[in-house]
């Protein structure tokens, strides 16, 4: 699979929609290493070509003006040599999008003493590529779009779907791509405007755009520039991935990413909304009721849908990839439209919900969500458990979904200390900490909305018996000391005992604020992220450099994942390790320096004293979405 690269490209997005080009706004989503651009409606890339020109003058790019979310500004000097040597004309080539459609506004503007005459022409190609194609580095074919009075119109997938384009433009067909030329008339020392609006609609897509009020991102006291611009620019990239439900357009959830993930991600989407607390709660509560409403009610392998079981993604139709890493074969995976094939969404839901109601989430929102708290923690107890060993664990039953079920899903994630996988059926260290704090926020809201004092203790006594357990089989030690194992395996030895998953992993630094911990033992655990194998400068890498996996260009294996280490922070503030949270904070914003105070998904781990700006990771995703919530993390660490 040649996936394509993200770095070096523009993203402008109103949920359900998106446009990507090169940094001079040209998008050629049909040339090599460049299958990413062009202009999508919920999964599907709807325009491959965008590209300007002119006849009659030649366009130069000069710079580009992105600062997030649905809005940038390409600008061109227009080549006048017959007006000397400085540049005489230029070109403001502004992209909008807004969740209903694409629009670019050609404002020229000259200081000329004399009239010109520019000649302007858009080339347009329809398109009808789904995203998993695209991800994929494949093509779909062309649309052919229909001339109207007011422009053109076309449908890329079915009946279901419409784009119309207008403009004031001359427009005609070559071939599949539309034209749309403009003789432009630009009076001396003034300004002269064009342009074209794409409206793009599917009534099948499972989402809509959501229609609530943009958030704002919290007030700061104006010491730190730096902090200010990623909180600007982060909430720009926030509000334009926000999504609802049709039915509840103005109740607002996070899509995980762009290009990607550009729909609901149980794990990611609560995670996102979880970092927003306690300055947004609007945004949890619209999670948790979407959720809720798409919570497992039967047993189905396929999807691996179970009863009370929180989804991992919807897609409006399934999903065929075939994925490497690193040390692998290839994997062909077939993941149906709604699929549930993850082990750790399901305590997140809980421990949202526990913790919006204490940021203030209204009493009654709470109490409609009961019946769902039940039957997640039903699901703890009865389906996460698969092998009735006390912990929660995984393993993919379909044979077509998900190897791993954690945050990280790459098949290559999951090693030894000496860098060999894992196999089997895998309880993750970080799940049983989210398993913990569940239940104990379960236990406090069935005791404060139920008075049913009989369920919290039996909640109670699940995690005191999970931590014990827990304290007896997931610590190792070696040369730096006693630390929490990333997993345990299944593939069980002779005695029949699992496996540790020696690899020394960012996952330990989840445990911080579950409660899974002794004071001692969280203290061991900040020391170890806090030690230069994994703290990295720019934050906290994936996996210590003492693995023998380590690679700090790998997916989940040295990288640094900027969630990550925002998660990692807010445990700690909660466990009262606010100097090591602040300090990691600090990281997280001099990485963001390096990615124009808009960080990525991922970045390569390698140290802060080895590199600046961090190395990209290619194919990271920017924005996304508990990417940017972590801005609000850093905030408060900093605060």
């Amino acid at each position: 699979m040649q996936q394509p690269y993200l770095t070096h490209r523009s993203a402008v997005l109103a949920a359900p929609v998106q446009a990507w080009s090169a940094l001079d706004g040209q998008a050629d989503g049909l040339a090599d290493e460049r299958t990413v651009e062009g202009i999508y409606c919920a999964d599907t890339r709807v325009v491959s070509l965008l590209q300007l020109s002119s006849p009659s003058h030649h366009l130069e790019h000069i710079t580009t003006d992105e600062r997030g979310g649905n809005r940038a500004t390409f600008q061109y000097v227009v080549r006048t040599p017959d007006l000397g040597v400085d540049p005489a004309v230029v070109l403001h080539r502004i992209r909008e999008v807004d969740g209903e459609g694409v629009q670019e506004r050609y404002l020229f503007t000259t200081a000329s003493l004399q009239d010109l005459d520019i000649e302007l022409q858009l080339r347009l190609r329809p398109d009808s590529t789904a995203m998993q194609s695209i991800k994929s580095g494949l093509h779909g074919d062309p649309v052919t779009a229909q001339l109207t009075e007011e422009g053109a119109c076309f449908s890329w997938r079915d009946e279901n779907t419409t784009a119309r384009l207008t403009s004031q433009a001359g427009m005609g067909l070559d071939g599949s791509d539309l034209l749309l030329t403009w003789s432009i008339a630009l009076p001396a020392r003034g300004t002269a405007e064009v342009g074209f609006r794409l409206a793009l609609h599917d009534a099948a897509a499972p989402f809509v755009a959501c229609t609530a009020p943009a958030l704002l991102p919290p007030a700061t006291d104006g010491s730190n520039p730096a902090l200010d611009r990623l909180l600007t620019s982060s909430f720009a990239d926030i509000n334009g991935l926000r999504l609802a439900h049709p039915s509840t357009p103005d109740e607002g959830f996070l899509a995980a990413g762009a290009p990607w993930y550009f729909t609901l991600f149980g794990r990611d989407s609560l995670i996102s909304a979880r970092n927003l607390l306690p300055h947004d709660v609007t945004t949890a509560a619209a999670t948790l009721r979407v959720l809720a409403q798409l919570q497992g009610t039967d047993t189905d392998v396929d999807s691996a849908q179970q009863p009370g079981k929180i989804l991992h993604e919807v897609r409006q139709e399934p999903l065929e990839l075939a994925l490497s890493h690193q040390g692998q074969g290839e994997h062909q995976m077939s993941l149906p439209p709604l699929y549930y094939g993850t082990v750790d969404a399901t305590p997140l839901w809980i421990m949202l919900l526990d913790e919006a109601e204490a940021a203030g989430m209204d009493a009654g929102q709470v109490r409609s969500l009961l019946p769902t708290l039940k039957a997640a923690l039903a699901w703890l107890r009865d389906f996460g458990d698969a092998d009735g060993d006390g912990f929660l664990e995984y393993r993919d039953e379909s044979g077509h979904g998900l190897a791993n079920q954690g945050w990280k899903d790459s098949g290559d994630s999951i090693r030894f200390a000496d860098g060999t996988l894992a196999a089997g059926s895998v309880a993750l260290a970080e799940v049983q900490g989210y398993a913990h704090a569940a239940a104990l926020g379960g236990a406090r809201l069935l005791q404060k909305y139920e008075s049913d004092t009989a369920a919290a203790e039996q909640w109670r006594a699940w995690a005191a018996a999970l931590a014990d357990r827990f304290r007896a089989e997931f610590w190792a030690s070696d040369e730096l000391g006693a630390y929490p194992v990333l997993a345990l395996d299944g593939a069980t030895d002779a005695e029949g005992n699992k496996p540790q998953v020696t690899g020394v992993a960012s996952n330990m630094g989840h445990l911080l604020g579950t409660g899974i911990l002794s004071d001692e033992e969280a203290r061991l655990v900040v020391d170890r992220l806090m030690h230069p194998s994994m703290a990295s400068g720019y934050g906290i890498r994936t996996m210590s450099t003492t693995n023998g996996g380590y690679w700090p260009l790998s997916y989940h294996v040295g990288s640094v994942w900027t969630h990550d280490t925002a998660f990692v922070i807010a445990q700690m503030l909660r466990d009262g390790f606010r100097d090591e949270a602040r300090a990691l904070a600090v990281q997280l914003l001099r990485a963001a320096e390096g990615f124009d105070h808009r960080l990525p998904e991922l970045f390569g781990g390698m140290g802060a004293d080895e590199v600046f700006p961090p190395q990209p990771y290619p194919a990271s995703c920017r924005p996304q979405a508990w990417a940017a919530t972590s801005s609000v993390v850093i905030a408060r660490a900093l605060a």
